[in-house]
């Protein structure tokens, strides 16, 4: 798939996907809100206003209040490509994003998925 598709998807249509996976491994779509609105810097209502206003990825990550100091600690395989090799800054972003849910997913304990 083309970035530019990627970067134009609806957050609104990826967010159920990912709730989808979290709740399916018993977590909440609260962990999965809190592990959002700590890579982003978007509040409750912020994060709402993004899933309601029908956001593409891409305004999605520029609307973001301010990304996580910590994002570079992010690192690992997401679909067999490592995060941290991404080039494409706005995809890294998103890969970054994935790979904090299927952490969630996983099981891992929440402050180990919010390096803390």
């Amino acid at each position: 798939m083309r970035l530019e598709k990627v970067f134009a998807m609806k957050f609104s249509s990826v967010y159920p996907l990912y709730f989808a996976k979290v709740e399916s491994k018993g977590r909440t779509r609260e962990e999965l809100d809190q592990v959002i609105r700590w890579l982003t810097g978007y509040d409750e209502a912020g994060l709402r206003k993004q899933i309601e206003t029908d956001a593409s990825l891409e305004s999605f990550f520029a609307d973001a209040p301010q990304l996580n100091p910590n994002i570079t600690l992010i690192t690992g395989v997401v679909c067999g490509i490592r995060v941290e090799n991404v080039e494409d800054p706005l995809m890294r972003k998103i890969r970054y994003l994935d790979k904090l849910v299927d952490e969630l997913a996983k099981g891992r304990a929440m402050e180990k998925i919010l390096r803390k």
